[in-house]
């Protein structure tokens, strides 16, 4: 049997380029980028030249980027390093309840901590009102971290009307940009994004790695404290060999950008005409025609999610329940309780499908009849 993997906004395989360069890496370059000597100096290079690709890719600065272990520490070091260095300035923060939890987590710790968070509401397609927004923003607020696309249903939100509202305000713009980094085109200055959250094993590069852009004169308190690396900003020897895939991969990505999204497109039009074919109901979660194009959350009515799950294993092709950080947890996915209600059968039975590197049209076509049968089997 073979096995069709349609989970990639979990994580993505390794791009053969990304392996070729990575290996490359490790057999020829050991020295430490923070070292003066040439093994040192070789090391820099590399870094350097990854971080002016990092840059150019979301219209930044070189000296904007900081290199994290992936998007959590992302997320972490923005979140409570404005908290932290903005604290005389007041101790409000706006973010949504839709976050990936590395957001949703961080905020409640400093809800712990005597700082007081505001969680925005979404509508049926997982979007905030910019007017509950415009409501929510205080004199005292030192903070907004909203995500650009969402992880789960794929719901796209307006952050440049929200960067062009803070544009004159005290408070920093944090997105979490992790699902839409390489196929959404971002600039952050012109939506006047302060800082952005990315990490590479979503766009087909290493775990472990990510960046964080900072835009020139925010300061962040730092989260880890050794070594002077990244300008002070983020202590540890840089991981150069990840570092180097990681711009491979995003070379890959900003390349190939327009190709993926008309093909996960079409690969959304296929899922859809196998499961009509077949007189299958369901209903998408989300804007289908405005949201991640890599992302298809889809309810099926009179089914179980953990009995789709585990029938659709069976059958070889391995997708989610939602958030890969929630897997084998029993509650409903914070994202569907959000956007209709905590009593709604929505809840209980929608499956994430996200494409990605590998796919084919055969794979969707043959994943739509397979999906077909099961709810057939399922809703009898």
């Amino acid at each position: 049997m073979k096995k069709i993997y349609l989970d990639h906004a979990a994580t993505a395989p390794m791009h053969p380029k990304v392996i070729d360069r990575m290996h490359q890496v490790m057999n020829t370059v050991f020295g430490n980028p923070s070292s003066i000597h040439s093994y040192g100096r070789e090391a820099r290079n590399i870094v350097d030249k990854a971080r002016d690709t990092f840059a150019q890719s979301i219209g930044a600065q070189s000296t904007e980027i900081v290199f994290t272990s992936g998007g959590t520490e992302a997320d972490n070091h923005a979140i409570f390093g404005v908290a932290e260095s903005l604290k005389h300035k007041g101790k409000h923060i706006i973010t949504s309840q839709i976050e990936h939890h590395a957001v949703l987590h961080a905020c409640e710790q400093l809800e712990k901590n005597g700082y007081e968070v505001t969680y925005l509401p979404v509508n049926e397609f997982g979007i905030i009102n910019m007017e509950d927004f415009a409501h929510a923003l205080r004199e005292d607020t030192i903070l907004v971290t909203i995500m650009y696309g969402n992880n789960e249903v794929g719901s796209l939100q307006p952050i440049t009307e929200i960067g062009e509202m803070l544009k004159n305000h005290q408070a920093v713009f944090h997105t979490d940009a992790v699902q839409a980094y390489g196929l959404e085109e971002i600039n952050v200055k012109k939506q006047h994004i302060n800082l952005l959250s990315v990490s590479s094993h979503k766009i087909n590069g290493p775990k472990g790695i990510g960046f964080l852009y900072i835009e020139n004169g925010i300061s962040l308190s730092p989260r880890l404290y050794g070594g002077e690396q990244e300008r002070k900003r983020r202590a540890g020897t840089e991981n150069v060999p990840a570092v180097a895939g990681f711009q491979t991969a995003v070379e890959i990505a900003e390349a190939e950008r327009e190709q993926k999204r008309a093909l996960f497109t079409r690969y959304k039009e296929i899922l859809f005409k196998q499961l009509d074919s077949q007189q299958i109901e369901y209903v998408p979660n989300g804007l289908v025609d405005k949201s991640l194009p890599h992302v298809l959350n889809l309810s099926f009515p009179g089914t179980n999610v953990e009995a789709m799950l585990v029938n659709l294993d069976l059958a070889g092709i391995a997708v989610s329940s939602g958030s890969a950080c929630t897997a084998g947890s029993v509650d409903p996915s914070h994202v569907l309780v959000s956007m209709f209600g905590e009593n709604s059968e929505r809840t209980q039975n929608s499956i994430r499908f996200s494409f990605g590197l590998n796919n084919t049209v055969e794979q969707i076509t043959k994943a739509g009849q397979e999906l077909g049968k099961i709810v057939q089997r399922l809703t009898r």
